[in-house]
């Protein structure tokens, strides 16, 4: 039995789950999202707790159980909490001017700079000219975007510059040997 299909969903007070069919709406104080349940995974509300259920050991019912209980359950965090990336920029004369809560502008070291918009529900914060945050309520959308903005330089192995996540180690090469 998967260990985390099984585990109950709890969900808070401020929280309202409707379940249609094989379609999940959260609605919370954050933002409304919803997921389509794949066919053999089922999904029952109880007093406060939604239980992710299957009906038999099929092969392909454990592989949709723990991920249909782990989706559902980022949504309800998501429309509580939210979630946030946090990004650093490394480099010599690398920074970010925010223009406005959903567009960025980049200087990377290219001979132009590079606009960044952001996606619907999608917002940026910005703590100084190299540190910044992708905030929203879908954990999936906040990843991918933040994937993207670390694409436009990502971190080079010799000196470490470019765009990388808060606290991420960079593996360094030692550069050539000078006679």
């Amino acid at each position: 039995m998967s260990r985390i299909g099984k585990l109950p969903i709890t969900v808070p007070a401020n929280v309202d789950v409707v379940i249609e069919g094989d379609l999940v709406t959260v609605k919370g104080p954050k933002g409304t999202l919803s997921h389509n349940v794949v066919a053999p995974i089922t999904v029952e509300k109880n007093e406060g707790v939604l239980e992710v259920l299957r009906p038999d050991d099929s092969r392909e019912a454990k592989s949709y159980h723990g991920l249909t209980r782990t989706l559902i359950n980022n949504m309800v965090v998501g429309v509580t909490d939210g979630y946030e990336k946090k990004l650093e920029i490394v480099g010599v004369g690398y920074r970010v001017l925010p223009k406005g809560p959903t567009q960025l502008e980049f200087q990377l070291g290219y001979s132009h700079s590079i606009t960044f918009d952001a996606p619907e529900g999608i917002t940026f914060t910005t703590d100084g000219p190299v540190k910044l945050a992708v905030v929203g309520i879908d954990k999936q959308l906040v990843g991918e975007v933040a994937a993207n903005i670390r694409k436009l330089r990502k971190p080079e192995p010799y000196k470490g510059k470019g765009v990388r996540y808060s606290g991420e180690h960079i593996r360094r090469k030692v550069g050539k040997a000078g006679k």
